[in-house]
């Protein structure tokens, strides 16, 4: 497994990250198509074999089960020193008022909880999951600053915004002297490069380091198509994000599958690989729900595009709306 620096930190995480949106306790989320525990730790426990010490969460995540999930795994399985743990705030935990949100409260109190879940006293890398429009950015950048300051937070990151909103978060921890965003966990795939107009080369001039959600189009891009798996028939987000029969979609997805047969290797393999080879990227998060998922993933770390594959992939894209920051 390669190790890679994220973004201008020394912090040393594996190329590939290890998502954990699969992992949660039937019936605590939204989710059908999550695993149990045992089937998670198989998942985990293969992981880690493979190499991957980055693990990514969130506290919205079957309502907390996949924190708890994860932080079970991790104490019976790994040293704490060898792996990176991250997790995220913001979506809705619970009804009524202070129950979402990137407030001062929320950000003290979620963090305490995803400890608790994690049965850690802190986590490498705390993520704002999406930017809250109804709190001032000054608040929680401060509040993130302090956290980091008590040693509950080791790093701090973000996720799915504007290039703008970013630059200004930026900018602001830059003149207070806070602890800055290393990273960002972008929208990137290729069925959705948006992401290559403004964040990425902004993160790449601030020295911020990319760990793209979603490299296989929730699982559109690892097959001609996606229906007949349980994520596929009643994933919503999927099946709104990226709907079949769009005809760009549907040439980029035939491209893979023609690359892959050339190589004679998995169609996710090569999605995943154009990824990982992307400018600014650390570690693409990856979801699994089975083993093999997973050393397909690491098989596509060294697989090795070139420039006439890169384009073949790219050629059929068409420019689409933002998606992703909501």
């Amino acid at each position: 497994m390669r190790i890679r620096k994220l973004g201008r930190t020394g912090l040393e995480v594996s190329a590939l990250c290890l998502g954990c949106m699969s992992f949660g306790e039937p019936g605590r989320g939204d989710h059908e198509w999550t695993l149990g525990e045992d089937d998670s730790r198989a998942v985990i426990r293969h992981a880690l074999e493979r190499g991957v010490n980055f693990f990514d969460t969130a506290n919205v995540y079957s309502n907390g089960s996949s924190e708890q999930i994860v932080g079970r795994a991790l104490r019976d399985m790994a040293s704490r020193d060898e792996v990176v743990v991250a997790t995220k705030l913001f979506y809705r935990m619970r009804p009524g008022a202070n129950g979402q949100g990137l407030s001062r409260r929320a950000v003290f109190s979620e963090l305490d909880a995803s400890l608790k879940r994690l049965g850690m006293d802190h986590v490498d890398l705390y993520q704002i999951h999406r930017w809250d429009p109804n709190t001032p950015i000054e608040e929680t950048l401060e509040a993130l600053n302090d956290v980091v300051r008590m040693g509950k937070a080791r790093y701090i990151g973000a996720s799915s915004m504007f290039a703008w909103q970013f630059a200004k978060a930026l900018g602001i921890q830059r003149r207070n002297g806070w602890a800055r965003f290393v990273s960002m966990q972008n929208h990137l795939n290729l069925l959705y490069r948006e992401e290559e107009r403004e964040m990425i080369p902004l993160c790449l001039d601030e020295g911020v380091g990319t760990i793209p959600w979603s490299p296989l189009a929730r699982g559109r891009l690892s097959r001609r198509s996606a229906a007949g798996t349980a994520r596929g028939d009643t994933d919503a987000t999927l099946l709104g994000r990226f709907p079949a029969g769009m005809e760009s979609d549907e040439r980029i997805i035939d491209a893979a599958a023609g690359v892959a047969a050339r190589r004679g290797v998995p169609q996710a393999q090569v999605a995943l690989a154009w990824v990982a080879q992307h400018d600014g990227v650390t570690a693409p998060i990856i979801g699994a729900t089975k083993t093999a998922h997973i050393d397909d993933a690491v098989a596509a770390l060294d697989l090795g595009l070139d420039a006439d594959e890169i384009a073949t992939l790219e050629k059929p894209y068409v420019p689409r709306v933002v998606i992703g920051h909501a």
